[in-house]
C-alpha cells in the first residue's frame, strides 16, 4: 500500500498516482486545472465544526484526532475511506492538503487509519 501526503500547492509529480484532496474547503488561490485533483471526498474530511474548534485552539491534537476518528466511523465517511484504501492497494495514492503542518492535521489521522488496516 502506498499512501503519501503532500501539500496541494506543490506541483504534481509523476509518482503521485491518484491525487485525493482531503480538505473540506478548496485551497485559496489554487486554480482547479493546476491542482490536478482526481477525487475530493468531502464527507471524509473533518466537519466544519470540528475544523473550527481545532483551529480556534480549544483542544489538543489528540482530542481532535479522537473526534475526527469518530466522524470517520459514520457510514458515508467510512465508505469513502474504504474506497481510498482500495485505491492505495492498487497503486500510489497522494493525500493533498493545504495544512502547513500535515503531521499535526487530519491527514496524519487518515494515514494512520489507512496503514493500520493493511492486511
Amino acid at each position: 500500500m502506498s499512501v503519501r501526503v503532500r501539500r496541494v500547492y506543490d506541483p504534481p509529480e509523476p509518482g503521485d498516482g491518484v491525487r485525493v484532496l482531503v480538505d473540506r474547503l478548496w485551497p485559496r488561490g489554487l486554480a482547479k486545472d493546476r491542482a490536478r485533483i482526481d477525487e475530493w471526498p468531502k464527507a471524509m474530511t473533518p466537519s466544519t465544526g470540528l475544523r473550527r474548534w481545532y483551529h480556534a485552539g480549544e483542544g489538543s491534537y489528540e482530542e481532535f484526532a479522537r473526534r475526527y476518528e469518530a466522524e470517520l466511523a459514520a457510514p458515508e465517511a467510512a465508505e469513502l475511506l474504504e474506497r481510498v484504501r482500495e485505491s492505495a492497494a492498487k497503486g500510489p495514492v497522494t493525500l493533498l492538503t493545504s495544512a502547513k503542518s500535515p503531521e499535526q492535521s487530519h491527514t496524519a489521522v487518515l494515514v494512520r487509519l489507512l496503514e493500520a488496516d493493511q492486511h
